[in-house]
């Protein structure tokens, strides 16, 4: 199998040359000079010229579900996973995190053990799924600070408790979300981190002091920063700046435009640095549903007419998202100034090595998972990336113009043309 594309790090044209699962062979056809080499101030030019591009599949460490199904969920099962796990396939993604949210004891573990029993019994999830992400109950209680987790299900740390839930994931969850605001936080971030699971702050009513003392303790990264976040906070003593100013600690940041307005996205990528960001998507189980209110374990949901997702009764109060992490790729560009290859940096390599995983290279000898895709940098199309505007009209999600020709819908500005996965064509075609 070949491919003709511009590299996402260089804009050189190549082919690749694909044998089996991997990469064989990729040589440049054209003199055309590579980004980095060219004046300044083209980037974005660059950007807008004939594509596609190629670049390793995109990782997201948060994905709560998608098409109507949460993970966090009594009635989840091994299709379920299954078919969240494929759906995937049009956004881009080589890997994800199946994230499993606050709730009862009963249903965390439920799906601890569905999600490892699908990954277990089925290689199309196995490939897919780079381990769980279990976003509390250990977060805060207090209102603001926990978001549209249940009060009733927050709670301290605990570490016997936690032990099950590993044992019912088999070992799966590689990520964890707490807020070290309780007593029992520091040891239990120590012993998790001991065992190898990435430990991440969030959800959180944490002094300053406690989260230095986190981080000491082994805490690695930050969950959505800048959301779950209490509406009024210290000017200056608070848990934004010093997870800010904490350098063990790499952002995630939710970058579809709503959850963080254009304006705190480019602080927050600047303040951290590229090098210490991720992007995620945090995709509700409601993303991929037209505009309504629905009912979940959780609250009330409303998806408004501009995609935005809310506690169903108002319009601020998020609860997830509707778009994949490919759009927090092109909004790192066209917000923050971030260039092609430093965008998708933070969806492919960044995460990788959050978790400890070998990220994937354009090279001979790699495993071939690939997105191919365009991006659409331009203001006067697409969705509109505001946090009160509403676009009075129904839409889809519509990855490609090759899908939802029946309208009206909203064409995502991170166009995936294919997704490659082992070598092989699961969305699209090249």
């Amino acid at each position: 199998m070949q491919l003709i594309a511009r590299r996402f790090d260089t804009g050189e044209w190549v082919r690749i040359t694909i044998q089996g699962e991997r990469i064989a062979q990729i040589e440049p056809i054209s003199q055309r000079k590579p980004i980095g080499q060219r004046e300044a101030g083209t980037e974005e030019q660059s950007a807008h010229e004939g594509g596609p591009w190629v670049a390793p599949g995109l990782v997201d460490l948060q994905v709560n579900g998608y098409g109507g199904q949460e993970f966090s969920a009594p009635d989840l099962t091994v299709e379920k996973v299954l078919q969240i796990a494929l759906a995937m396939d049009r956004f881009g993604l080589s890997r994800f995190c199946p994230t499993i949210t606050t709730n009862s004891r009963e249903v965390i573990e439920h799906a601890l053990r569905t999600i490892a029993q699908a990954c277990r019994q089925l290689p199309e999830v196995a490939d897919r799924v780079v381990g769980i992400h279990l976003e509390g109950p250990y977060i805060s209680r207090q209102d603001g600070a926990r978001g549209a987790h249940p009060l009733m299900h927050c709670r301290a740390p605990d570490w016997q408790e936690f032990q099950q839930f590993q044992k019912a994931a088999e070992g799966r969850i590689r990520i964890i979300t707490l807020s070290p605001e309780y007593p029992e936080a520091e040891e239990f971030i120590r012993r998790a981190s001991a065992s190898g699971v990435v430990v991440s702050i969030g959800h959180t009513a944490a002094t300053p002091e406690q989260i230095h003392q986190a981080a000491e303790a082994g805490a690695r990264m930050s969950t959505h920063l800048g959301n779950g976040c209490h509406p009024i906070l210290p000017r200056h003593r608070n848990y934004l700046w010093a997870q800010l100013a904490e350098d063990r600690l790499t952002a995630g940041l939710i970058g579809d435009g709503f959850h963080l307005p254009p304006d705190v996205l480019k602080c927050l990528i600047r303040a951290k640095g590229p090098e210490r960001c991720v992007l995620v998507s945090d995709l509700s189980g409601m993303a991929g549903l037209p505009p309504g209110r629905y009912s979940t374990n959780l609250c009330d949901l409303e998806i408004l007419p501009n995609g935005k997702m809310v506690i169903a009764g108002q319009q601020e109060l998020l609860a997830g998202a509707t778009l994949p992490v490919g759009e927090g790729v092109v909004n790192a560009m066209r917000f923050a100034g971030l260039e092609l290859p430093q965008a998708v940096r933070l969806a492919t390599e960044k995460p990788l090595h959050v978790v400890g995983e070998e990220p994937i290279r354009l090279a001979a000898g790699s495993p071939a998972d690939l997105v191919v895709f365009d991006v659409d940098l331009s203001l006067g199309k697409g969705i509109e990336y505001t946090q009160n505007t509403q676009n009075r009209q129904n839409y889809q999600i519509c990855p490609s113009s090759q899908e939802n020709k029946k309208g009206p819908f909203l064409t995502l500005r991170f166009r995936v043309r294919a997704t490659l996965l082992g070598g092989k064509v699961v969305f699209g075609d090249i």
